[in-house]
C-alpha cells in the first residue's frame, strides 16, 4: 500500500511517499481503507519535533532520539470504509463507513490502517461516520471536534455565559465556536483578518482581528478565555477574565509555568492538559452534526502524494478551519 513515511525530525522533505506493506487486523482490530485525513498544525510540531526542552527530550525517548524508530507513518484522524474485521470484532462489520483516530499511534496518512474496536485511553478507534458528511468533511472531527468539546466541557460553559476563543480559525477553533453557540455562549472569535467572515459565518457573535485591535483592551470581561494557539499572555489578560474565571490551553507549551503560576496564587481555573478522546465523543459530535448544529470547514484538499505541499502550507500559518488529505479516488461519499 501507499503510505507517507517519516523518515526523520526536521522540514516537511522528512516525509516521503512509499510502498510498504499492508496491514492485517489482530483478533480484536478493524482494517480500514482511508479514504480521507488531514494535516493539522500539530502533525507539523510533531513532524519537525520543535517543543521546549522539557517536552522534545521525553519525545525523544518515546518515538525515537534522532529519527522516528516507532509510528513511522504519521497522521491522527481519518475517514473510510472498514474492509475487514479480526475474529473478536462485535459491533464493526465490512462495509461500515466510519471516522475515528489513530490517536498517538499515529499511522492515518497511509491507504489502510488498522484499529482496535474497543480503544483505550491513548489508542484510535473509530464510530460509524455522520451521514450528512463526505468522508473529507468527517475526517476533521477526530481532532479538532473532539479537543474543542473536551476543553468546553472543562469550562461547563454555560447559557449566556461570555467565552472569548483566540486562534477561532483553525481546526479547534471552529468546531469550539459552533459548540459554543450550542451550548448557549455568547462568542467572541479572535482571529487575522481573512478569517473573520467565515467565523461570523458559523455562528460567532462578535469577532476581533488581532492583528488590527487588542482584546485586553477594549474593556470586555469573559467567564472563559480560550486559548487554542498559545499566544495569549496571561498578565495582560487578567483583567478581561472574571476573578472565578476559566482559562482554557489546547496548546500550553509556551505557557505552562505562567498558567501553573495563576492556577495557584488566584481563583481562575487553569485548564492545560492533552485531550483524550473517546468513541461516545465522535458519537456525540456526529449526533450535532447530523441535526446541523455543527459542520467542518475546510480550507484546501490535497491527495496524499502532495502531503509535502499540505504541511508546508500549514506550516506558515493562516489556514482556515482544516486541511484535508484525500487518499486513492473514492471520497466523496
Amino acid at each position: 500500500m501507499k503510505a507517507i513515511v517519516w523518515t526523520k525530525y526536521g522540514p516537511p522533505d522528512v516525509l516521503q511517499l512509499k510502498e510498504v506493506e499492508k496491514p492485517a487486523p489482530k483478533e480484536n482490530e478493524v482494517l480500514v481503507k482511508v479514504h480521507a485525513t488531514t494535516v493539522t498544525a500539530g502533525d507539523c510540531e510533531m513532524r519537525s519535533l520543535k517543543f521546549p526542552i522539557y517536552l522534545s527530550l521525553p519525545m525523544r525517548l518515546w518515538i525515537g532520539f534522532r529519527k522516528p524508530r516507532i509510528n513511522t507513518i504519521p497522521g491522527t484522524e481519518l475517514a473510510g470504509e472498514i474492509e475487514s474485521v479480526g475474529v473478536n470484532v462485535k459491533r464493526s462489520k465490512v462495509g461500515d463507513q466510519v471516522f475515528g483516530s489513530a490517536g498517538m499511534g499515529f499511522g492515518a496518512n497511509a491507504e489502510y490502517i488498522c484499529l482496535p474496536e474497543k480503544p483505550g485511553e491513548m489508542e484510535g478507534g473509530v464510530a460509524i461516520k455522520p451521514a450528512n458528511m463526505t468522508y473529507e468533511e468527517a475526517a476533521t472531527v477526530p481532532f479538532g471536534g473532539r479537543d474543542a468539546l473536551h476543553f468546553l466541557r472543562k469550562a461547563n460553559i454555560q447559557s449566556g455565559g461570555k467565552i472569548l476563543i483566540n486562534g477561532a480559525g483553525g481546526s479547534i477553533g471552529t468546531y469550539a465556536v459552533q459548540l459554543a453557540k450550542h451550548y448557549g455562549a455568547e462568542v467572541t472569535a479572535v482571529d487575522s483578518t481573512e478569517k473573520l467572515d467565515m467565523l461570523r459565518s458559523i455562528g460567532a457573535d462578535h469577532v476581533i482581528d488581532y492583528t488590527q485591535e487588542d482584546f485586553t483592551q477594549n474593556g470586555e470581561i469573559y467567564d472563559v478565555i480560550f486559548d487554542v494557539v498559545g499566544k495569549i499572555s496571561f498578565p495582560r489578560s487578567e483583567g478581561s477574565i472574571k476573578q472565578n474565571g476559566t482559562y482554557l490551553l489546547a496548546n500550553p507549551a509556551s505557557q505552562m509555568v505562567r498558567g501553573l503560576w495563576t492556577r495557584m496564587r488566584s481563583s481562575k481555573k487553569v485548564f492545560m492538559e492533552t485531550s483524550s478522546g473517546t468513541i461516545a465523543d465522535l458519537i456525540f459530535l456526529r449526533k450535532l452534526i447530523e441535526e446541523g448544529k455543527i459542520k467542518a470547514v475546510i480550507d484546501r484538499t490535497y491527495p496524499l502524494e502532495q502531503i509535502v505541499e499540505a504541511h508546508r502550507y500549514v506550516e506558515q500559518g493562516g489556514k482556515l478551519g482544516n486541511v484535508v488529505i484525500t487518499v486513492g479516488q473514492n471520497n466523496k461519499t
